[in-house]
């Protein structure tokens, strides 16, 4: 072997690497994209846990470099996007129900950077899409639930503020609530709260003292009352029955995997536009679901699971709809 054929070798590798180097579906499928997450409660609260979740699989699959902020207070939300925009992040993940205009606006500067918030708005162009937990199916189902277990006929139920991601859900659960048992009566609250379990737990005990013995539990906190007092909780968004195995008899999920990983696809394929992912929470799309019974396996009357299962394949089906109805709900407890 002589010289020549060592550099002739040399300069066939350092061609197959440039070559390499210039391929853009290669390059793509190497570079891990740079994902940010803000949020303005603790990573355990209920709503932010299923995004967090969804996103920390995509980083355990070495998808995403994913960085995170919690507990950030409305008025240093913009700035904290800022930041990260600026970062060279290229998906920015959020909540702007109560930051609206600052996101927006955000959002608007940086237009190269997608951003995927959670609203009650539309999607603004070109890069500001929109998504929430439609997972008014599964609470349906939960209301139907509830409202066969009940004893007293009354359910309370408290939620954080009167929105329409809220109100769509106790809309739901108190529809199949009734479509089981018609005498069920409820009381409602808010406490104008994302995370403030004692204040949670007060308002339950409040309910629990008139009568009602199945508790929604919109919020953290409810299940700790209910369990307190031995009465029933229904849980939201995820699953606790862990920790509450007498008390939680079923629970609405949300799966924010179809979401995010759609997102995420988009993004690196260059296909990110201003949308609403809000339909990936559905059912159908597995981004929600009905939690298993569990330790209440056995202690729900088998005619009330077949009911519950037969509205579960008719929404399916898509032989049901549940209506959405994002007004605030009220107490019909005389």
């Amino acid at each position: 072997m002589n010289d020549r054929t060592i550099t002739r070798r040399h300069l066939v590798a350092l061609a197959a690497a440039a070559a390499a180097l210039g391929a853009p579906g290669l390059a793509l499928a190497q570079a891990k994209l740079k994902v940010a997450a803000i949020y303005t409660v603790p990573f355990e609260q209920q709503w932010v846990s299923r995004i967090h979740k969804a996103l920390k699989a995509a980083e355990a699959r070495g998808e995403i470099e994913y960085k995170a902020s919690e507990n950030v207070a409305n008025a240093d939300y913009e700035r904290v996007m800022r930041e990260y925009a600026t970062g060279g992040n290229q998906l920015i993940v959020g909540e702007a129900f109560a930051v609206e205009a600052a996101a927006r606006k955000v959002a608007k500067d940086f237009p190269k950077v997608a951003f995927l918030m959670g609203s009650s708005g539309k999607p603004q162009a070109p890069n500001f899409s929109v998504f929430d937990n439609y997972i008014q199916e599964p609470a349906y189902l939960t209301g139907m639930v509830a409202g066969g277990m009940t004893k007293t006929n009354k359910i309370g139920m408290v939620g954080g503020f009167p929105i329409p991601e809220v109100n769509r859900l106790m809309h739901a659960f108190m529809a199949g609530a009734k479509e089981v048992n018609p005498k069920v009566e409820f009381t409602v609250t808010f406490i104008n709260s994302w995370f403030d379990p004692p204040k949670a737990k007060e308002a339950t005990f409040a309910m629990i003292d008139k009568g009602a013995d199945v508790l929604y539990a919109e919020r953290f906190g409810v299940s700790d009352a209910a369990k307190e007092k031995g009465k029933l909780a229904i849980g939201n968004v995820i699953d606790t029955q862990a920790q509450y195995p007498d008390t939680v008899v079923a629970s609405a999920l949300w799966h924010m995997e179809p979401t995010i990983d759609l997102a995420l696809k988009n993004v690196k394929d260059g296909k990110f536009k201003a949308e609403d992912y809000g339909q990936y929470s559905m059912m159908k799309y597995k981004g929600s679901s009905l939690a298993p019974l569990g330790t209440f396996e056995g202690k729900v009357p088998a005619a009330l699971v077949a009911k519950v299962k037969a509205r579960e394949a008719d929404i399916l089906s898509g032989k049901f709809a549940v209506k959405v109805d994002d007004s605030q709900p009220k107490s019909t407890a005389k």
